[in-house]
C-alpha cells in the first residue's frame, strides 16, 4: 500500500469527481423534506413517504441494472448516472420557478436519483477494482472515506445558508450542477477500459445471481448480513432522535444540528486510522476490533437528556459511532471488493446496495409504527439493543490466499 503517495492520475480524477458529487449531495442534505415542508406544506406523513419511497421504489427500480453494466465498460455507466440524477434534479428548481412544482414530481425525482445512485455505486466499485491493484484498494478506500465526512462536515450548514439566502431549491440546483461536473471529471480519467470477459452464458436470474453469489459466499454473507442489519438500525433512529431532542426535550433546530456535525470529524480520524491500522494489526482483526467497537454506542441515545448534558452525551455517542464506522468502512469495503470475482462485482455491489436501501426503508416504517406505540425514546432503546447483536454476523475467518480466489472462482464456474 503507498500510504499518503499518490495512487495515480486516473484515480485522482475519480477522487475529484467523487468529491464534488459528495459535497453536491450533503448541501442538499434534507432538501426534498425541507421543500416538502416549506413549499408544499405537506404533513409528517408525506414527508415519512417521501424519504421512505424514494429508497424502496428507487431499489426496485435499479434491480435490472447490475446485470446489465456487468459486462461493459463502467465509466460510461458512471457519466450516464451522473448525468440521469442532474437532469432529474434540475426539473425541481424548474417547476419551482415556473409555481408548478407537486409532491408527486419530488417522489418521481427521488425514485429517479435513488435508483441512479445504486447504478452509480455499483459501476464505480468495479472501476475501483479494476483500476487499482489489490494492495492500494484500502488506500483508496479511505480517501473516499474522509472525502465523504468532509462533506457531511462542510455542506449541511453552508447548504442551510444557502437555502436561507437564496431560497429552498438552491441546494438541489447546486447538488445537480455536481453531478454535471463529476461526470465531466470521470470524463477526463481517460484511458482504456477493458470490461471482465463472460466466461460463460449469461445468468438465467440477473440481479439474482447477485445474491445468490453473497451468500453462498463465506465471507460476503455474514458482511452482507451484517452492514444491511446495522444501517437500517442506525438510520432508523435518526429521524425518532429528532423529534425526542426536538419536539420532546426543547432543544432547537441549531443545537441538533450541532449535535451531528461536530462528531462528524471522527470521520476524518477513523479513515486516517484505518490505513495506519490494517498493516499492523491485519485486515480481519482491524474489522472484527472496529465492527463491535460501533455497535456500543447507540444505545446511549436512549438515555438522552435536557440541557447541555444531554447534548454533549449525544455528541460523544456520536463520534464513538462516527469514528468506528469511520475505520470500518474503508476495510469492509476493502475485503469486498478484494473477495468479489472481477465479473461479478457490478451484480455483487448492486444486490448489496437494493437490500440496504430497501431493508432502510422497510424498518424506517416500522420504527415509525414503533414509536407511534412505544414513544421515541422505547423505540430508539430497541434499535440499540439490537444493534449490540450485530457483530455476531461478522465473518471469523477471512481467507485471502490466491489459493482460495482460484477455489471460489471454480465453484462459480
Amino acid at each position: 500500500m503507498r500510504g499518503g503517495r499518490s495512487l495515480g492520475r486516473r484515480f485522482e480524477w475519480l477522487w475529484a469527481a467523487y468529491a464534488v458529487s459528495a459535497l453536491g449531495t450533503w448541501l442538499a442534505f434534507d432538501a426534498f423534506s425541507l421543500i416538502a415542508v416549506i413549499v408544499l406544506h405537506a404533513e409528517a406523513t408525506e414527508v415519512a413517504v417521501l424519504s421512505a419511497a424514494g429508497l424502496a421504489v428507487g431499489a426496485v427500480v435499479a434491480t435490472p441494472l447490475g446485470p446489465w453494466m456487468e459486462f461493459r465498460g463502467k465509466r460510461p455507466v458512471m457519466m450516464a448516472m451522473d448525468l440521469v440524477r442532474c437532469l432529474a434534479l434540475l426539473t425541481v428548481p424548474a417547476a419551482y420557478a415556473l409555481d408548478a412544482l407537486t409532491f408527486v414530481q419530488l417522489l418521481v425525482v427521488a425514485v429517479v436519483v435513488g435508483a441512479a445512485d445504486i447504478g452509480f455505486t455499483a459501476a464505480s466499485g468495479a472501476f475501483v477494482k479494476s483500476l487499482l491493484p489489490p494492495e492500494d484498494l484500502l488506500a483508496a478506500n479511505a480517501r473516499f472515506e474522509a472525502t465523504q465526512w468532509t462533506a457531511t462536515i462542510l455542506g449541511p450548514p453552508l447548504g442551510g445558508a444557502a437555502m436561507g439566502v437564496f431560497g429552498p431549491v438552491m441546494t438541489v440546483l447546486a447538488n445537480a450542477v455536481s453531478f454535471l461536473l463529476s461526470a465531466v471529471g470521470i470524463r477526463a480519467i481517460g484511458g482504456t477500459e477493458t470490461p471482465p470477459v463472460r466466461t460463460g452464458p449469461a445468468p438465467a436470474g440477473g440481479l439474482l445471481e447477485g445474491w445468490r453469489y453473497i451468500l453462498a459466499h463465506p465471507v460476503l454473507r455474514p458482511l452482507f448480513l451484517n452492514t444491511a442489519l446495522y444501517n437500517a438500525l442506525i438510520m432508523v433512529s435518526a429521524p425518532l432522535l429528532a423529534v425526542l431532542m426536538v419536539g420532546d426535550l426543547g432543544f432547537s433546530a441549531w443545537q441538533y444540528g450541532l449535535a451531528f456535525s461536530v462528531p462528524s470529524a471522527g470521520g476524518l480520524i477513523g479513515s486516517r486510522l484505518a490505513r495506519r491500522l490494517v498493516p499492523r494489526f491485519g485486515e480481519r482483526r482491524v474489522l472484527l476490533t472496529s465492527g463491535w467497537l460501533r455497535a456500543c454506542w447507540p444505545i446511549g441515545l436512549a438515555f438522552v437528556g435536557p440541557g447541555t448534558a444531554g447534548l454533549v452525551l449525544v455528541m460523544a455517542v456520536e463520534l464513538g459511532v462516527i469514528t468506528s464506522c469511520a475505520v470500518f468502512n474503508p476495510v469492509y469495503a476493502t475485503t469486498r471488493l478484494r473477495q468479489t470475482d472481477a465479473d461479478r462485482v457490478a451484480r455483487t455491489l448492486s444486490a448489496w446496495s437494493v437490500t440496504n436501501k430497501a431493508t432502510t426503508a422497510a424498518m424506517t416504517a416500522l420504527w415509525g409504527l414503533l414509536a407511534g406505540l412505544t414513544g421515541p425514546r422505547t423505540a430508539i432503546a430497541i434499535a440499540g439493543l439490537l444493534v449490540l447483536v450485530t457483530p455476531l454476523l461478522l465473518p471469523r475467518r477471512i481467507d485471502t490466499s490466491p489459493a482460495a480466489a482460484r477455489l471460489r472462482a471454480e465453484e462459480a464456474a
